[in-house]
């Protein structure tokens, strides 16, 4: 049986914790960032983690599970 692949997109989003958890970058900061107060933007520049639900998914794309 072949070796799994791993999704490419996915590969670029997330990024694995020494803990186990998977880290995220926020949406809505590429452009159109005029409109968008400074706060905002801020709070969208640090990272986020992947909600406990959608952890699963995200592991089997990265063939980790």
């Amino acid at each position: 049986m072949p070796k799994m692949k791993t999704k490419s997109s996915a590969k670029k989003r997330f990024k694995l914790t020494g803990s186990g958890k998977i880290k995220r970058k926020h949406a809505f900061k590429s452009h159109i960032l005029t409109k968008k107060s400074k706060k905002r933007k801020l709070k969208l520049t640090h990272t986020g983690l992947v909600h406990k639900s959608d952890e699963a998914s995200i592991l089997q794309q990265l063939t980790l599970k």
